[in-house]
């Protein structure tokens, strides 16, 4: 798909957000709907679209204040980051579609299939879900634990979590990339952001989500207390491709991922 044209748009939600995304390929194919994590932005899927089938109308979302979407807004929760996705498939009049989300995007994903039932076929989750210490409801005092660390010494939460998403043998150079770009998060939307997603509460949200829900994760990151939890809710599929990012480090493998779902 690497000669496949592609399109920056924009979709205006009330008057305090503005969602960029990149739409490629025919405007009649089948949509699947990228969606980035935290502190990352639609640039990280380029490399993917560009070994996605031709055929595939592909849509790579930077949710608010991320990468070139930008917002005043009050609420940062994750159902609110799925209103943005869902304005992009309404801007696009999408009839049907697979939204797949890395880490937080994978919280969204979840989120606009419950959102829009009759339009969101499939859920993929990259590396998302299946992180026990982030995404079920927490204690209040496991939330206020998280979000100290990150108000008290962001960069460091930051390290945290570069580090807790990369397997031993990770290249350091990899890991200090990933965290200078999530580091310069755009504030304050970064923390309420990290807010938004320790306050999500995913087994509520999986219990009213209709759609089949496919997680790629990485194997080494997988604790087997999740796949336990989740493997009546979730399809877990254990992939050997890099890190908690592999889509940026392995974008041929990723598209071949997302394809081998077909447009269910």
């Amino acid at each position: 798909m690497a000669s496949t044209t592609r399109n920056v748009r924009e979709v205006r939600r009330s008057g305090h957000t503005t969602i960029r995304y990149t739409a490629a390929g025919p405007a009649e194919g089948p949509v699947l709907a990228l969606v980035h994590g935290w502190g990352c932005d639609r640039g990280d899927f380029d490399p993917v679209i560009d070994h996605l089938p031709g055929d595939r109308r592909v849509l790579a979302i930077d949710l608010a204040e991320h990468g070139e979407s930008r917002s005043t807004r009050d609420v940062w929760t994750i159902e609110e980051f799925a209103r943005d996705v869902a304005a992009v498939l309404e801007a696009e009049s999408a009839r049907t579609a697979v939204v797949a989300g890395h880490s937080l995007g994978g919280a969204v994903a979840v989120e606009a299939g419950r959102l829009l039932p009759g339009t969101v076929s499939h859920v993929v989750a990259l590396d998302a879900l299946h992180y026990l210490s982030l995404f079920p409801a927490l204690s209040d005092e496991q939330t206020e634990a998280t979000l100290r660390a990150f108000r008290e010494d962001f960069p460091g939460a930051v390290r945290g979590l570069v580090e807790g998403g990369s397997p031993a043998e990770t290249d350091p150079a990899l890991k200090d990339a990933y965290f200078k770009k999530m580091a310069a998060v755009r504030q304050p939307a970064g923390l309420r952001s990290i807010e938004g997603l320790v306050r999500w509460d995913m087994d509520a949200a999986l219990r009213e989500a209709k759609q089949p829900i496919t997680v790629f994760a990485i194997r080494d990151l997988v604790a087997s207390e999740a796949i336990d939890r989740y493997r009546d809710r979730l399809d877990i599929v254990l992939v050997d491709l890099g890190s908690h990012h592999f889509p940026a480090e392995s974008p041929e493998a990723t598209a071949g991922l997302l394809a081998s779902l077909g447009t269910r």
